[in-house]
């Protein structure tokens, strides 16, 4: 979002030397009243279960777009200008690297695999929907100008969810299993979507073969595990540094930006390579929260975990605050020249479109994830995929950013798309959103026994039972016959038990060979003066 040259507002302001713009400071000073609304507004209807925070932010740009608008007498109702670069390099970063860098590790990794599924094959398979349908359905609209790569942009413009308002909408204590699944798909579930996004853009159409596909798949993959590859990297070189050079011990400040510009810095270096950014500094949040994170002091600690929640809460509210604001931009209604008949068929046809495409992939992929599950507790029951598929039908600014890129331009139609998909945004943010908590309590059952913190470094009772097979012992001999059983393999267990066994393992692997060069938790740094630090001298 950048400033806008002229801000239509006829205020008498008296003239002043300094040497920032009137209308910047305007524009500036109007967004951040509006922040400070949604924060006092947000707290006050904290408590109310068919509110949250994402929903106030954009109603309350809703009116102050009209509110402009009257003032500048229907001309316009912008006070910023959209742009996608800055919003995929200024806001979205912070957003992404804190949702990785609080999320409950060992319930994310525990359904990695249903995550893969839905953020990757159910994106293709929505992407496939979206796109087709869009080609059947809108020549019989009215809408006959677009050409094929529109089509397909459209199917990945459309499959982006929200993973923004996922996390105002879901409870990470009150729903683990569905905030892990659905917010950690929607990662994977932009990341992939901007990757197809762009793969429409570079694709050649006038020569298309059977390799086409073949290429698409082998681009992603080469994306995802590059981009996952480098977050690690940086994390763990976060981890490595801050451990070895402890800048706390002069001062606190510097191994708090350490933390901060490293974050960044991966996301930057995955969109120079051409990267997944998304995926770079997603995964970069959680290697810095295993490590790096515990090898500061403690105010240290106390800070970054509520100051990156901070920064990403502010950058949340904003883009919800302009997304409300920019619905209201005359001028892209104007340039669109539709009947409000003709938008309101092709906003449902796109909306109609997401429903079906959201819905082809979950149930069927949830069913085949069940099939290959032995355990009844830990198979998707059918109230979750319900929730599932719902809670995945919003659509954010990821999906206006897309759209923008790809509809900018003098045509009435391309204007129509971004109307239309705004429009989108617009409804299943506001309807969606407020419905799924209520929902979640009417369908599901919330558990009303805390959850335990994967902070702790107890191990589970599936992973003693683990150790015991492993070591050749019975555990569940219960009539003191102390016999013992024939050793497994680890090959056996991880068949057996894939989830527990592969936890089970990393916990020997990182204990033995990670932490102790990366430090993590129980570390405790050699602070001269100190009183560890006087013990080791003395010893």
């Amino acid at each position: 979002m950048g400033i806008s040259d002229s801000i239509p507002v006829n205020f008498s302001l008296p003239t002043s030397s300094s040497i920032l713009n009137t209308d910047t400071v305007i524009a500036i000073t109007v967004f951040i009243t509006l922040l400070c609304l949604c924060i006092v507004i947000g707290h006050l209807v904290e408590e109310n279960r068919w509110a949250n925070e994402s929903i106030t932010a954009l109603l309350l740009g809703l009116v102050a777009g009209l509110v402009v608008l009257l003032i500048s007498k229907g001309k316009s109702s912008q006070i910023l200008t959209f742009s996608e670069e800055l919003f995929f390099i200024y806001l979205l970063p912070p957003i992404i690297f804190n949702a990785g860098f609080q999320v409950k590790k060992k319930q994310f990794f525990k359904n990695f695999s249903i995550i893969l599924m839905f953020g990757i094959f159910g994106t293709i398979i929505s992407f496939c929907l979206i796109s087709l349908g869009v080609g059947l359905i809108f020549d019989r609209i009215g809408v006959t100008s677009l050409a094929i790569k529109d089509y397909l942009a459209l199917g990945a413009i459309l499959s982006a969810t929200d993973s923004v308002c996922t996390l105002q909408v879901l409870n990470q204590d009150d729903t683990p299993f569905l905030y892990s699944a659905v917010f950690g798909e929607g990662v994977v579930n932009d990341a992939t979507s901007i990757v197809l996004f762009n793969s429409v853009q570079s694709l050649d159409f006038s020569n298309i073969d059977g390799l086409t596909a073949l290429k698409l798949l082998g681009t992603f993959l080469y994306l995802f595990f590059t981009s996952t590859a480098l977050g690690l990297a940086v994390g763990l070189l976060s981890a490595y540094v801050i451990k070895t050079l402890y800048f706390g011990r002069h001062s606190t400040d510097r191994e708090v930006a350490m933390m901060l510009l490293l974050a960044y810095l991966s996301y930057m270096v995955a969109e120079l390579l051409n990267l997944s950014g998304i995926l770079t500094v997603f995964f970069c949040g959680i290697v810095m929260s295993h490590y790096t994170w515990h090898n500061v002091t403690d105010s240290s600690r106390v800070t970054t975990k509520h100051g990156f929640a901070t920064i990403s809460f502010i950058a949340e509210t904003f883009i919800f605050l302009y997304v409300g604001m920019d619905a209201l931009d005359i001028d892209k209604w104007a340039a669109s020249k539709a009947s409000p008949l003709t938008s309101i068929a092709v906003s449902s046809t796109l909306f109609g479109l997401v429903l079906v495409g959201r819905a082809a992939f979950v149930y069927p992929l949830a069913n085949i994830f069940n099939c290959f599950t032995k355990k009844d507790t830990d198979k998707i029951i059918f109230k979750q995929q319900f929730i599932m598929w719902w809670a995945g039908l919003m659509r954010g600014a990821v999906t206006i950013a897309l759209s923008y890129n790809q509809f900018s331009g003098d045509s009435s139609e391309k204007a129509l798309m971004i109307t239309s998909t705004m429009i989108v945004v617009l409804f299943s943010t506001v309807v969606f959103g407020s419905v799924t908590k209520p929902l979640i309590e009417a369908v599901l059952l919330r558990n009303a026994k805390p959850m335990v913190s994967d902070a702790t470094d107890s191990p589970s009772l599936e992973d003693l039972r683990l150790l015991f097979l492993e070591n050749g012992d019975d555990p569940s001999d219960e009539g003191g016959s102390n016999r013992t059983v024939r050793k497994k393999s680890s090959l056996r267990l991880l068949i057996a038990n894939p989830t527990s066994t592969a936890h089970y393992f990393w916990r020997k692997f990182d204990d033995r060979f990670m932490r102790p060069v990366f430090g993590g938790r129980g570390f405790v740094p050699f602070v001269p003066g100190s009183p560890t630090g006087a013990a080791e001298e003395t010893s």
